[in-house]
């Protein structure tokens, strides 16, 4: 391909960035509007896709509030789109952070066997049994959290369980890690990475437990199909995050994760949420620029 198409396919997808971003939208956000998968939607943003077809970007404009030939005309006739934001590039290279979730912005989801547990009469063990039986397949999409919670029911003597209810009322925002988020959306490209069932991130984000910032990506492990420490969803963290894997920094409370991550070159930070202010302290001065 020449110069000129080359040039073309990266000013659409930059294009699609750039509405995405203005309608207020995630990655995560537009392709479950549009329809698209995780992959598809960051090959276009980054060009790797060649010509995406005139059904994916008109329903990529509609779920931005734009048009196809608003999107055709900024790639053709309008100036070149600046970045909205000056990023930084950190001394040690990183220029895109992924934080997790569950022991780096909120804590004690534990709590919730107990809470369940009490309702039900049963022992917090028994709870914890079952949810660690099946957390992985209900992160993975393979079990939804429908099937979860009659599972959950049926095994403790409930006529029905909500986890999700029980998960969100007892868990704790590690506030620092939100002022942290939130300044480096400031200064970095940045996203979630978590193993997480289908749909808890999008209330977490609602409901003020999750840093409500405009995330360069997702990666729902329910969406991906795969968990922390399996590969898979390392390599769809990295094409979401179009840069080389030695530019990427996770932020995690797990070893085999962390582990995982960098055997491909990624930087890596644990972070111990009970000393969140030392961890807070080692991630800027990691960060620095």
């Amino acid at each position: 391909m020449n110069e000129v198409g080359v040039e073309k396919e990266l000013q659409l997808g930059h294009a699609i960035a750039v509405a995405r971003k203005k309608a207020g939208l995630t990655q995560q956000e537009l392709c479950a509007q549009a329809h698209l998968s995780y992959s598809t939607l960051a090959k276009i943003e980054r060009g790797a896709i060649k010509t995406p077809s005139v059904f994916t970007v008109a329903a990529i404009a509609a779920a931005t509030g734009t048009t196809v030939e608003a999107l055709a005309g900024i790639q053709t006739a309008q100036a070149p789109i600046t970045p909205q934001k000056d990023y930084k590039t950190a001394k040690n290279g990183v220029t895109f952070v992924y934080f997790d979730v569950n022991g780096v912005l909120v804590r004690f989801f534990q709590r919730a066997f107990t809470a369940l547990a009490s309702d039900a009469g049963v022992s917090a063990d028994a709870v914890e049994a079952l949810f660690w039986r099946y957390n992985d397949e209900v992160n993975k999409g393979t079990v939804s959290v429908d099937e979860f919670n009659a599972i959950l029911a049926k095994h403790i003597g409930l006529e029905s369980v909500s986890w999700k209810d029980y998960y969100l009322a007892n868990i704790d925002p590690i506030l620092e890690m939100h002022e942290c988020v939130a300044w480096a959306s400031e200064h970095y490209r940045i996203g979630l990475m978590s193993n997480i069932m289908p749909g808890f991130l999008t209330d977490m984000i609602a409901g003020g437990l999750l840093p409500n910032v405009p995330y360069d990506a997702i990666v729902d492990s329910s969406q991906v199909g795969a968990i922390k420490p399996e590969i898979e969803i390392y390599n769809a963290a990295a094409g979401m995050a179009s840069v080389e894997p030695h530019q990427i920094m996770l932020i995690d409370d797990g070893r085999m994760n962390l582990m995982a991550a960098e055997k491909l070159g990624w930087h890596v930070l644990w972070f111990d949420d009970y000393r969140p202010d030392e961890s807070l302290a080692r991630i800027h001065q990691v960060l620095a620029f």
